[in-house]
């Protein structure tokens, strides 16, 4: 039982899920502005590289995650951090050569603090590349930090004004940030953007350094960021990036884009300093439920098992989407319900009946084990599904040993159940 993968509903899918969904979703929907546009920044092999617990990835290993944005249709990328050192710089060049000599429609940046120690390399890895790379530049912002640091409001009026101003000079295009502006002062803010896009900065980007913020407090801060650009008279684009302490990364991104952000970050399998950023694959996969992005999921697998590979990162089994058991079921009335439709032929609704994200968008299908907590159809299901006879000796076999069990039968143990265990 193969299952298709569509790209896109058919008007007799439209039909089939107006008939048998009832979309609670849609309710108060019309209330949430929609975004009229929505950008994404891959900040993988950049700040996702900040796990405390990744490998850092060769180069080729690099490049292979670099096409695997590029397949998805990310719009843009940190590449890098190449004011860390000479290594890092060069791998920086040959990541922008990449996106140049492949044609990969990904726009670059890389971050680096608001000093000339990081923005000069940024400035000749754009020139060895002959590729336009956005400068990131990043300066913290909240009472806390300036506290600890002895910096006042003046001061960062300053440095900002110093770092864009370089950058410019350098010829490089700036994405101003403020790191924990979820924490800051909104007079602060103000000033400090203020100064920035004055200083020649199309972009800047609001920080959930810390993972503190909340949706509500996501669209009051964006709402002052948008009164700022605008008050600035300027065309300048706004950035929001998230991470996940308390696990609210994927919602205010949402939250974000429906305040009216431009651009929202996240990092492959949510890799990330401390519990890590905004995990890429659930915000594609919300963005594409949602209708706000239109993007072939079946390339996010891929992407994924290719970031856990160069960087050492297990991928969970329970992962939403991606994970061994995001589409396997061996509970009993579950699968019931999904061998009816199977047996029908009727695959848009197998990915469906038991499940909030359609296996086939993401070029996945229904699985059906056997365990514990299994009934006949489980077995049914399996019996079928690896081309054995469905006789009632056969599905008492296997049903006896799963309740025998205190897991989920592996293949092997099933045929041996079965008493066919060198038959394979």
């Amino acid at each position: 039982m193969v299952l298709n993968n569509p790209t896109t509903a058919s008007e007799h899918e439209q039909t089939r899920e107006q008939e048998l969904l009832y979309d609670w979703n849609l309710i108060g929907e019309e209330a949430i502005p929609r975004p009229k546009n929505v950008e994404i920044d891959d900040e993988t092999l950049r700040d996702g590289l900040q796990s405390p617990s990744v490998r850092q990835p060769d180069l080729d290993e690099k490049l292979e995650i670099l096409h695997r944005m590029a397949d998805l249709g990310i719009h843009a990328a940190d590449i890098g951090y190449p004011g860390a050192d000479p290594v890092v710089l060069d791998h920086v060049v040959a990541l922008a050569e990449e996106i140049q000599n492949e044609k990969l429609n990904i726009e670059p940046n890389c971050a680096g603090r608001t000093h000339p120690a990081d923005i000069l390399p940024i400035a000749e890895a754009q020139q060895r590349s002959g590729v336009a790379i956005e400068a990131s530049v990043f300066l913290g912002s909240s009472p806390i930090r300036q506290f600890v640091e002895g910096w006042d409001e003046n001061f960062l009026i300053r440095t900002a004004v110093d770092a864009v101003t370089l950058a410019r000079k350098e010829g490089l295009e700036v994405m101003f940030v403020t790191e924990d502006t979820t924490r800051a002062r909104p007079e602060v803010l103000r000033a400090v953007y203020t100064a920035a896009i004055d200083a020649g900065a199309r972009r800047i980007c609001l920080s959930d350094t810390v993972g503190h913020a909340t949706p509500w407090g996501v669209r009051a801060l964006v709402s002052l960021a948008v009164e700022i650009v605008a008050d600035t008279g300027v065309d300048v684009k706004i950035d929001w990036h998230g991470h996940r302490d308390r696990n609210l990364s994927v919602i205010n991104s949402l939250a974000a884009l429906s305040a009216g952000v431009d651009r929202v970050h996240g990092c492959g399998l949510g890799i990330g300093e401390r519990v890590g950023n905004t995990p890429m694959e659930i915000l594609l996969v919300n963005l594409k439920l949602l209708g706000w992005l239109d993007v072939d999921l079946r390339e996010l697998p891929a992407y994924c098992e290719a970031i856990s590979k160069a960087t050492d990162t297990p991928i969970p089994n329970s992962c939403p989407a991606i994970g061994k058991d995001a589409f396997e079921t061996s509970t009993g009335v579950h699968a019931a319900a999904v061998l009816k439709a199977l047996q029908a032929g009727d695959t848009w609704l197998a990915n469906r009946i038991y499940s909030g994200v359609p296996a086939d968008e993401l070029g996945r299908e229904q699985k059906i084990t056997v365990g514990p907590m299994s009934g006949k159809a489980n077995a049914t299901a399996w019996l079928t599904m690896h081309g054995h006879g469905c006789d009632e000796e056969s599905i008492e076999q296997i049903m006896t040993a799963a309740k025998n069990a205190d897991h989920v039968l592996s293949e092997d143990e099933i045929l041996a159940a079965l008493g066919a265990a060198d038959v394979r």
